[in-house]
């Protein structure tokens, strides 16, 4: 049974960065759900990723080379946001009054017509550049509640040890996401927000056809203490965890670089359909997701956690130094180490939190986990990664050193001309387009000095991030140890 649970978590836990679903759902183990409800289930996961994984992996290019630049920063902190207030109405709303699948899918509706309503107004220009970020906001307050209903709905009606056949496939939606874009051409076209929201209004219709689920908290009391995490907190009493939850605060933000900034910047690498390329690191997310209960057992929590922080540092590392060349297989194998950067640290940090915890507050705990993570850290790493101030303030946040984390000047400029080279030319057919996974190479007639000048700057970007992944790890290897974490249950 524990190794059930476990690889429930695991799963529960496995998905692209920014996310809120970490929310205890009821589940059924004895009942045995027909084959059909296994597939309409499946297909509630792929449909929710791809919506997703449509828009949010190459808004940064798309947006960019769209004269949008200056609001990607903002755009991006949409998902952190949704992180952190998606608890809360779950907790108040969702898992009170109404049955789970209506939630979701009204949820869906409203953030189909209002990622219309950004695909509408995307074209426009930086004039609509401050509206766009709000309705990205809206939408993801829409969103991120949904990844905890779909579990709801999920757990209900699924035996535990099912679960993990149904989430397979919203990974299996954001690589499917990356893949058409790339075949469609779309990797920096504004195209992605229609994408984005006719998927969307695709999965609100559709969770009207799930089975019921009856909201799990309706007729209990309200629990202010658990919703605010209360007893959570009182985790970080013990030096260990105290240790494990600010590292994975902090080292979330140099993750929000790689999230924000990789699809840029491997477009200006000459990668020609980089949607397509970045989902390699989610089919090495998949392959590593296997290897975590042997890596487990070998490793033990610190070392996983370690390497999964070096990985970060070894990634930034391969972005910087393959920057100046535009080595392909060192900008390919920084993006297929996801897998190991993201299952080796974020799924070891869940089931420590699980073992950590006291049965009765493990919820509070993977949600308190989550805000630290997805939420505050993702959201300042976003503004760090942009170049934006303290919350409330004109402080600049320190995200720089000389010349490293300097924002890429000479990006805009390579842009336009890649931009201008390329207008008014043939689309390229479904396998040239899917081809441009590993395909690189800039339109004849690219002025080199903007190759140079651009790939220099993106040198001394990653270099930032890099280091700061590096003092968080050495950070971690000294401050951490806790000899219960990879024996027994743990529990304080």
């Amino acid at each position: 049974m524990r190794e059930a649970d476990d690889l429930r978590r695991i799963l529960n836990a496995s998905s692209l960065p920014p996310r809120a679903d970490l929310v205890e759902s009821p589940f059924n183990m004895e009942k045995t759900a027909p084959p059909a409800v296994l597939t309409r289930l499946s297909v509630m996961m792929f449909l929710q990723f791809f919506a997703w994984g449509s828009w949010f992996a190459t808004l940064a290019l798309a947006m960019g080379g769209n004269k949008l630049g200056d609001f990607i920063g903002g755009a991006y902190e949409s998902a952190p946001l949704g992180a952190i207030f998606a608890p809360l109405f779950l907790g108040l709303v969702a898992d009170r009054l109404f049955s789970s699948e209506r939630v979701m899918g009204l949820l869906m509706l409203i953030g189909g017509a209002i990622m219309a309503g950004i695909a509408i107004i995307a074209p426009q220009g930086a004039e609509k550049g401050g509206l766009m970020v709000w309705l990205m906001i809206a939408y993801m307050l829409c969103f991120m509640p949904t990844l905890g209903l779909g579990n709801t709905i999920t757990f209900t009606h699924l035996k535990q040890e099912d679960f993990p056949k149904a989430r397979v496939w919203g990974t299996i939606g954001w690589i499917v996401a990356g893949l058409a874009l790339g075949a469609a051409g779309w990797s920096a076209s504004l195209n992605i927000f229609w994408l984005g929201s006719i998927c969307s209004l695709l999965l609100g219709l559709y969770c009207f056809t799930l089975p019921h689920t009856p909201p799990p908290a309706k007729n209990k009391p309200l629990d202010l203490g658990s919703l605010l995490m209360v007893d959570a907190f009182k985790l970080l009493k013990s030096p260990p965890f105290l240790v494990f939850a600010v590292c994975s605060m902090l080292i979330c933000i140099p993750l929000a670089y790689y999230y924000g900034q990789t699809s840029a910047y491997l477009g200006a690498a000459g990668f020609k359909q980089p949607a397509s390329t970045m989902t390699l690191g989610q089919m090495s997310e998949i392959f590593f997701m296997i290897l975590i209960p042997f890596f487990f057992r070998k490793l033990g929590v610190k070392f996983m956690l370690l390497i999964g922080m070096l990985c970060w540092v070894a990634r930034y590392a391969l972005f910087a130094f393959g920057a100046p060349d535009q080595v392909a297989w060192m900008l390919l194998l920084g993006v297929a180490l996801h897998g190991v950067c993201y299952d080796f640290f974020f799924v070891t940090g869940f089931i420590y939190t699980d073992k950590k915890a006291p049965a009765e507050i493990r919820g509070q705990a993977q949600s308190l986990l989550v805000f630290l993570t997805q939420g505050l850290g993702m959201f300042f790493g976003f503004r760090m990664a942009f170049g934006g101030k303290f919350p409330f303030t004109e402080s600049p946040l320190p995200n720089t050193m000389k010349e490293f984390g300097v924002s890429p000047a000479g990006q805009a400029p390579l842009l336009e001309n890649v931009t201008a080279l390329t207008a008014g030319k043939a689309t390229p057919s479904f396998f040239e387009s899917l081809a441009g996974m590993f395909g690189k190479g800039y339109p004849e007639g690219t002025d080199p000095t903007l190759i140079s000048k651009a790939m220099l700057d993106w040198k001394n970007y990653w270099i930032f991030p890099a280091g700061m992944a590096a003092v968080i790890a050495v950070i971690f290897f000294v401050a951490f140890w806790d000899k219960s974490a990879d024996g027994g249950d743990a529990k304080h």
